[in-house]
């Protein structure tokens, strides 16, 4: 019997592909798999990647049992059985391959084939765990193995993702699902780790900055200490502030990460507040530097809110007086008279992370005796600079680590270029940078030039649009060259560039050429709300269009403000009038209202009048979200103007819309005007059908049964919101039926059908959820709080007030008091001598996971 295998480790921290064959028979196909594989950036496992001083059999045992997925090509051998063994070393591999996912390889034109091996290959073919297929060639195998590899990955990362959605509970208190996931294990930071954690952890310090120039590791360090802490229970934030381009868009990055909702229905900085009030949070502003200007935030939040403490990365430091800063140093790098053999060098910290960041690109990459001298040469030049390093070790695909060296060298010389008054190790990453786009070549440079002017993540179509032919190339350079990163979100493969790259390669442009490349960005991005305007009303691509637009949210963003520095008017309200829906579920309205209230001050200032359709949005967009934010505003007269001006212009839905938002204010005045309200829904009604518009026509309906049930004439309340059911049923549209059921569910429990009214409650609140709209669930949940309550169950009533309170704090989705319909049953609870229990049940509603409070809301 063999001895106990030993943990033999891979060359490569990578999935890895273990490819089972016999050697100088199907030596071409082994070459053709290890392509295969590396194309994919994966990590072959095979002898021919380096000798190991271990026994053969115990070797391919270990790495077998450290491989996730099991490649067998077989031709015409059996292989050689050695002595006291039952069976070949080809038998084994597979036998010891159980659990792994198997592709299976066999040569089509093999006349001489072994009968042991056409034995194996019929229980091969025998196994249904098992992908078995045959082919001809070398270059055949190559494509077949690229593909299936490609499939089985995604299909495998769809299910291990599902399975984490449902099975994984958080940790308890705990947030780690708002902290990044590192992209590889940090190295050399122990100390740094320990030293800023006890800064965090001490009650008298509330703001910590870690300083350094781009590319020293800040973020990396903020991400290992948040993910940390979050692990051990720690209630954690991470707001990436890098696609934010000025200090008032920091207020509204913070929210949309805490799941706070800019409604417009009161002030952002308020609703945050509130929502902090009863956490012991630690909040992460990464990438701080271009918007100090914020710092006023950061003080208003840790001044007002005794148990939140906040951890900022920045090049300079905040200079607020709570402020503790700690300098982040480069990675430690070998003395210049160092001369270390492999292994030691190897415990240094910068030359650990080269050799692991090599690795990554080059799975059999070693340190040696020939190399180490190299090696250690290129962390010194680089200064221990740990951006610096990964893009010198995505070199070593092509160059060996003395060509780097030189090349490196050779490029310090563009440091003089840089300005003096930039940190020296500063001008030693701009020069690394300017090394690894000259190693590009020009098609690639030419995309990187024109991608600077992304903001966030950007999708591969959104890529094509600017580049044009040969993107996908280019692309695959720039993701090798790490100088532009490939990450899935939310199901969507994208692509992003580092804030110091972003910078760097914006300067490649030339003016004209930069400007053509902002306005095919803000053409393209209007012609993707534009499709969304569609999308969002189809019932069926209603989900798929909110991931989409809320990847891209910070790039739409970006397009309003260049169309508005273009004086582009149309263009500019065009595209925000085009994301109203998403704007609306996304609790983003507050913000369109600073993009139009900037459009209009820039045409002002310009002294230009805008087109009677851009001034009916502007004035729709700066009106119809302040009711509860600027009494002095003169609402009504707004909307009512911005709905004339949509008539003007011909756009009868957009009239219709703002003649909603006029009823709307009518009925928020100091003196509610009904009859107007309802009168001015009946205009609107009449504008949506002339424009046979079904989606607005039921939001209508809606509307104005709300309003009819306020006024208490039920009936008539309920017939609106049967017509509005009709309409979105009709259309397939998800979010109309689940807002008409919500409404009738609370006509039918007024008329005495409580089974009718929780059938109704329960599918609009499954309908909402499905689409994540808060508001909807919030609705949902309180007309579930009128029935428990009506059944004298004062503890289900309770939590689920609790759970729809709380939702609606933490998102800024209010409810006006005159369309809160569950109140009275509530205070009918409280009379009967229940509302202690009650109130109990509410404070454990607050404290529950949505998602146990949906399930608890279905029983």
């Amino acid at each position: 019997m063999d001895a106990p295998a030993v943990s033999i480790r891979t060359p490569d921290q990578r999935i890895r592909v273990f490819v089972s064959s016999t050697l100088r028979e199907l030596e071409t196909e082994r070459r053709a798999a290890r392509q295969a594989i590396e194309s994919l950036h994966l990590a072959p496992i095979m002898f021919e990647l380096g000798a190991r001083p271990h026994p053969p059999r115990s070797l391919y045992r270990s790495y077998l049992a450290q491989s996730d997925i099991f490649v067998g090509i077989y031709g015409e051998s059996y292989g050689w059985v050695a002595p006291g063994e039952e069976v070949s070393g080809l038998e084994d591999e597979y036998i010891l391959s159980a659990g792994l996912p198997k592709l299976i390889y066999v040569k089509d034109q093999a006349p001489g084939r072994e009968p042991r091996l056409e034995e194996l290959l019929d229980r091969l073919r025998e196994d249904d765990q098992t992908s078995y297929k045959r082919y001809t060639d070398a270059d055949e195998l190559r494509e077949l193995i690229t593909a299936d590899i490609a499939v089985m990955l995604a299909e495998r990362f769809d299910a291990s993702r599902s399975a984490e959605t449902e099975e994984r509970p958080p940790e308890d208190g705990g947030t780690a699902g708002h902290v990044p996931a590192p992209f590889s294990a940090i190295v050399g930071r122990a100390g740094a780790i320990a030293t800023v954690r006890e800064l965090l952890e001490r009650r008298d310090v509330r703001l910590v900055t870690l300083t350094g120039p781009g590319g020293i590791g800040k973020s990396r360090l903020a991400i290992e200490i948040a993910g940390g802490m979050a692990a051990e229970g720690g209630d954690v934030v991470f707001v990436s502030l890098e696609a934010v381009r000025s200090a008032d868009f920091v207020l509204p990055a913070i929210a949309h990460e805490l799941g706070v909702r800019d409604s417009g229905d009161g002030p952002l900085q308020d609703k945050i507040l509130t929502a902090l009030a009863q956490r012991r949070l630690l909040l992460v502003l990464d990438n701080m530097e271009h918007v100090l200007d914020a710092a006023s935030v950061v003080i208003k939040l840790i001044s007002t809110l005794p148990d939140l403490t906040v951890l900022v990365t920045s090049r300079s430091p905040l200079r607020l007086r709570p402020e503790r800063t700690f300098e982040v140093q480069p990675l430690e790098v070998p003395t210049m008279d160092a001369e270390l053999s492999p292994h030691a060098a190897a415990a240094v910290p910068s030359v650990a992370l080269f050799v692991e960041r090599a690795r990554a690109v080059r799975p059999d990459f070693e340190l040696t005796e020939a190399n180490v001298s190299a090696v250690m040469g290129i962390c010194r030049a680089l200064e221990g600079v740990p951006l610096a390093l990964e893009l010198a070790a995505a070199r070593v695909r092509s160059l060996s680590p003395e060509s780097i060296l030189e090349r490196l060298a050779d490029g310090l010389g563009l440091l003089s270029s840089g300005a003096r008054d930039l940190p020296e190790r500063q001008r030693t990453l701009s020069g690394t940078i300017q090394w690894s786009v000259d190693l590009l070549p020009a098609s690639a440079r030419t995309t990187l030039a024109r991608l600077a002017v992304f903001t966030g993540p950007f999708t591969l179509e959104a890529a094509e649009a600017l580049v044009g032919d040969g993107t996908l190339d280019s692309l695959d350079a720039l993701v090798e060259s790490s100088l532009v990163r490939q990450r899935d979100m939310q199901g969507e493969d994208v692509f992003s560039l580092l804030a110091t790259v972003r910078s760097y390669s914006a300067a490649l442009s030339t003016p004209d050429e930069w400007d053509a490349a902002r306005d095919a960005h803000a053409a393209y991005f209007l012609g993707l709300a534009r499709s969304a305007a569609v999308g969002l009303r189809a019932g069926g691509d209603q989900a798929r269009w909110l991931i989409a637009l809320n990847i891209q949210r910070a790039d739409l963003a970006s397009a309003v403000g260049w169309f508005t520095q273009r004086a582009a008017w149309d263009s500019a309200t065009d595209l925000a009038w085009s994301l109203w829906l998403y704007l609306w579920l996304g609790g983003l309205l507050g913000q369109v209202r600073t993009w139009m209230t900037r459009l209009m001050d820039e045409a002002a200032a310009r002294g230009e009048q805008l087109s009677p359709r851009a001034e009916a949005i502007a004035l729709y967009f700066t009106r119809a979200i302040a009711f509860w934010q600027q009494q002095d505003v003169d609402l009504v007269g707004g909307l009512t103007r911005s709905a004339e001006l949509f008539g003007e212009s011909g756009d009868a839905s957009g009239e219709a819309l703002a003649r909603v938002s006029s009823a709307l204010a009518r009925l928020a005045a100091t003196t509610p005007d009904v009859p107007g309200a309802i009168a001015e829904l009946e205009r609107s009604l009449t504008r949506f059908r002339a424009a046979q518009d079904r989606w607005g026509e039921a939001m209508s309906l809606v509307t104005m049964g709300r309003v009819l049930l306020v006024a208490g004439q039920v009936d008539a309340a309920a017939s609106r919101f049967e017509e509005s059911l009709d309409l979105a049923t009709a259309e397939g549209e998800p979010l109309g039926m689940a807002i008409a059921l919500n409404h009738r569910g609370w006509v039918r429990l007024l008329g005495g059908d409580v089974d009718g009214a929780e059938g109704d409650f329960i599918r609009g609140l499954e309908i909402s959820a499905s689409l994540g709209h808060d508001e909807g669930v919030a609705y949902g949940l309180e007309g579930l709080v009128a029935l428990a309550a009506g059944a004298g169950d004062a503890a289900r009533a309770g939590e689920l007030s609790g759970a729809a309170e709380s939702l609606r704090q933490r998102t800024g989705s209010f409810n006006a008091a005159a369309f809160s319909f569950h109140g009275p049953a509530i205070e009918a609870l409280r009379s009967a001598g229940m509302g202690d229990e009650f109130d109990a049940a509410a404070a454990r509603g607050r404290a529950l996971p949505i998602a146990e409070v949906l399930d608890h809301a279905r029983v």
